[in-house]
């Protein structure tokens, strides 16, 4: 179900709904999700969700509850790249000598932002975890297990659902696998 902010749910419509609700992005991510049997409880924000320490201020959620759906790309010189998704918790950064191993490829690298937007078709920071334009590979970060409850984006830059984890995984297809940096114990306790 798609909730816009500050109403109580889907019987309490007491204004019109943000044009934003119905794009077309945000129903490709609720689409995908009722074909696994998950109803999404989308809310979509009038300021943007862009980064991790925005949607965390949004939703009044810790950093680490936040999803970074990062896009990576493997090189192929017959055919496009193959896009690989890294879903992170917030704090959290790819280690690409990490990911490397687990994709068992060492040319994996960042993709730009055209390349972000053409392999998933969605713009970056509304990069959901699953609804993409092609079948992408997903590899998330265990950290996220750490929580109840995390928030993704929901296909634009400020639209957002919470899931379980294990939810997550399963709507997304994801292999969990430590594929983020170590982080000094310092910069832990600065995250919490």
């Amino acid at each position: 179900m798609l909730t816009p902010p500050g109403l109580g749910g889907p019987d309490a419509r007491l204004g019109p709904v943000p044009p934003t609700i119905d794009h077309p992005a945000v129903r490709r991510v609720v689409e995908a999700a009722r074909r696994k049997g998950v109803e999404l409880e989308v809310t979509v924000f009038d300021e943007s969700t862009h980064t991790a320490e925005e949607a965390a201020r949004a939703v009044g959620a810790e950093l680490g509850q936040i999803v970074k759906s990062l896009v990576f790309v493997l090189p192929d010189d017959e055919v496009e790249p193959e896009p690989i998704l890294c879903l992170v918790s917030g704090p959290n950064r790819v280690d690409l000598g990490r990911l490397a191993a687990v994709l068992g490829r060492s040319d994996v690298r960042r993709a730009n932002a055209r390349e972000a937007n053409d392999l998933t078709g969605f713009v970056i920071g509304g990069i959901p975890p699953f609804g993409h334009t092609r079948r992408v590979r997903v590899v998330m970060d265990p950290d996220l297990g750490r929580f109840p409850t995390v928030w993704a984006a929901a296909g634009l830059p400020t639209a957002v659902f919470p899931v379980a984890p294990a939810v997550l995984r399963m709507l997304a297809d994801a292999i969990v696998a430590p594929i983020a940096e170590e982080r000094r114990q310092a910069d832990i306790q600065a995250a919490s």
